[in-house]
């Protein structure tokens, strides 16, 4: 088993999940059970490391030259995402994928015609679920590519290199990931984050990304009188979902094409609330995608005659592109060792959001490497771990001095 492969398969067991619903930094205390192994793993190979209280684990190889180059950061997160569940991950290797169904239990199976990603790894060595939890390769593909590009760097003193920074992080999946970053300590021009799909992939326009809540506040009555009285808190939820457009959600949507998605419904008679998040490209229909939701909670508060509606908006992070226009270089570096590993760079809109969004809206530049992962947050999701070693190779010709 290759040490890469070892890692992964070591880290994705470990349970991770982010909690959207806590107010706790981070969310929660499990990410560190990871975080705290990473920590030992990179002290085991006498880098300078640390963890923080808030979970982020930092370290620092230093220049092995006296040649100047760029000072690089790699950063990955360590948790995975609250959609599907993420405790007793199984992972089950398939060696040399033959392009057949894929059958992950009783149950489920993935079908090269229902996922057609699965015909462009044929041959590969993939990594699994058994159909009942994620993976967590997102990040986990990550964080294991830059603990071996670490490992392979120390053992080959051919390969010269300014400082390189890392780090790990918490709470990536609910947008707080950078919350508590320390730039102090990275001291780096610009850093990448391993944190996409397909090998090759160097992604630097990502959505602008908000979260909605919505409170719907009803008049319980008893049914029996209820008559003319009576305001259903869930019926008034419901309202206020069919006056969003409905054709803009994820599942009609792709590309640079933003949305409304309704995340999760909960409630009774006399309270309800539902869940959004928003993501646009475009920074102005981002703005008009939030002032909607004002718009129709005003509506309808006027046709109720009373503050049955409320509405709270956050901000999580916004598209990078707008910062990065005048930094390509760090982008044409990046394809360059693509191209000298043999593959053709791959410039895609991530119809996500990743840490390096909001670290490059704060001054840090730090586009998107792809990582060899696929269907991210739930039982279908896969890893090529050739993908994954090709990624390897380059990041070291990304950070290796010439």
């Amino acid at each position: 088993m290759s040490t890469l492969l070892n890692k992964f398969l070591r880290y994705v067991v470990i349970d991770t999940q982010s909690d959207p619903n806590s107010n706790t930094f981070p969310s929660t205390e499990k990410q560190k059970d990871l975080s705290r192994i990473l920590l030992n793993e990179l002290q085991q190979l006498n880098l300078e490391s640390h963890m923080d209280d808030y979970g982020y684990v930092y370290a620092k190889l230093p220049s092995n030259t006296t040649k100047k180059g760029y000072k690089i950061g790699l950063i990955a997160h360590v948790d995975t995402s609250f959609d599907a569940p993420g405790a007793n991950v199984n992972p089950r290797v398939i060696k040399n994928y033959d392009g057949s169904n894929i059958i992950l239990n009783e149950e489920y199976q993935m079908d090269p015609i229902k996922f057609p990603v699965l015909n462009e790894v044929i041959g590969d060595d993939l990594v699994v679920t058994d159909g009942n939890t994620l993976l967590g390769a997102d990040d986990k593909s990550g964080i294991a590519i830059i603990m071996q590009l670490l490992q392979e760097i120390l053992n080959d003193k051919t390969i010269l290199h300014d400082d390189i920074y890392i780090c790990f992080t918490p709470d990536e999946e609910i947008g707080r990931g950078v919350e508590h970053f320390n730039y102090d300590y990275f001291k780096v021009d610009f850093a990448y984050t391993l944190d996409g799909g397909q090998v090759g992939s160097i992604e630097m326009e990502n959505f602008n990304a908000a979260s909605a809540k919505v409170t719907t506040i009803g008049k319980s009555i008893h049914p029996g009188s209820a008559k003319d009285q009576l305001i259903n808190a869930i019926k008034l939820a419901t309202e206020f979902n069919s006056n969003l457009p409905k054709d803009e959600v994820p599942e009609h949507t792709e590309m640079y094409e933003g949305f409304y998605h309704l995340t999760a419904i909960s409630g009774s008679v006399e309270l309800a609330t539902l869940e959004y998040i928003i993501r646009d490209h475009d920074m102005d229909s981002f703005k008009k995608r939030k002032e909607l939701f004002e718009t129709i909670k005003d509506k309808l508060n006027e046709k109720y005659s009373y503050e049955a509606f409320k509405v709270e908006l956050k901000d999580q992070y916004y598209n990078m592109a707008t910062y990065l226009e005048d930094k390509m270089y760090i982008v044409d570096l990046a394809k360059k060792a693509i191209i000298d590993s043999g593959l053709e760079p791959v410039t895609l809109p991530i119809r996500g959001g990743t840490d390096g969004a909001m670290l490059t809206y704060n001054g840090l530049p730090c586009p998107n490497i792809g990582a060899g992962y696929y269907n991210a947050h739930g039982r279908y999701e896969f890893a090529s771990l050739n993908q994954m070693e090709k990624t390897v190779e380059i990041v070291k010709r990304i950070i290796k001095i010439k």
